[in-house]
């Protein structure tokens, strides 16, 4: 909807609550909270999966044509790639990994742990596709935050007002981590046209002019305009505090095609990332 001063406001058009799924080996849970067959409605974010890992459960695999964003809810997560790249991150901290023409990683909690992560697949426009393989590390205690009245934001990419994160992007994506107090109001003004959501970590939050509430590891997709100009979001704190992450990036509109662990434009290019990771080229 529009507000009088034709500012498009932002609701809650969708609200994502999977039930699990059989995990892979013993002691592993997982949801599905964003899948592939819903490209056009979520791009340009590809898929989002939320683990409980045991260790060993993601033994090195490959990945070509997207950005992958793992971030830790609880425990501690040991990743290292075929570049060499290796490192730890905590509850808090987040992964963000450029994939791009192909690399091999792990990412395990240590033995006798439990990881609790989300990781978020992030389409790369074809002209990016190919791009060299990067790894950033995003420490939360290192990240730029934004304090307002009953009101946190950390900065893991993208900007919030005056305050611009480091972190590199590819295709331009917010990532924010937000707590916010009883009597606080969370403000966030960003292009109408870019698509968002909101996973909730922590609490129940109310958004919008409609009240629409979300509790905790909810997942709320935000109406969005085909027309340009700014819209506008609000999310208070209902009852207690409320943490959550939003994510925005604007829709890359290109055809996409699947292969596993590869996101590409066409099949013949998933046959060629194939060929490449069998060939030893990742």
């Amino acid at each position: 909807m529009f507000s009088d001063g034709l500012t498009f406001v932002r609701e809650v058009a969708r609200i994502e609550d999977p039930q699990f799924v059989p995990g892979k080996v013993a002691g592993h849970r997982a949801r599905r909270l964003i899948d592939a067959p819903d490209a056009a409605f979520t791009d340009p974010f590809v898929l989002m999966a939320e683990d409980w890992s045991p260790p060993g459960l993601f033994g090195f695999h490959p990945h070509r044509g997207i950005e992958t964003v793992t971030f830790v809810i609880e425990g501690t997560i040991k990743h290292r790639d075929s570049a060499g790249h290796k490192g730890i991150i905590h509850a808090g901290d987040a992964q963000w990994m450029t994939a791009g023409r192909g690399i091999q990683h792990e990412e395990n909690p240590p033995v006798g742990t439990t990881a609790h992560t989300l990781q978020l697949w992030l389409n790369l426009p074809a002209a990016c596709k190919m791009a060299a393989p990067r790894y950033q590390d995003l420490v939360a205690s290192a990240l730029p935050v934004r304090n307002e009245d009953g009101v946190e934001v950390r900065i893991f990419s993208g900007a919030h007002g005056d305050i611009v994160s480091t972190t590199l992007n590819h295709h331009p994506v917010t990532m924010l981590e937000v707590q916010v107090e009883i009597g606080g109001a969370f403000r966030y003004s960003f292009p109408a046209t870019e698509n968002a959501f909101v996973y909730v970590l922590e609490g129940t939050i109310e958004i919008g002019s409609a009240h629409s509430l979300l509790k905790t590891s909810q997942l709320g997709w935000l109406t969005r305009s085909e027309e340009s100009g700014p819209s506008d979001l609000i999310i208070a704190a209902k009852g207690t505090a409320g943490r959550f992450l939003l994510f925005t990036g604007q829709p890359i509109r290109e055809p996409i095609a699947f292969g596993g662990p590869f996101v590409m434009n066409t099949q013949e290019e998933i046959k060629q990332a194939f060929t490449d990771y069998r060939a030893g080229r990742f």
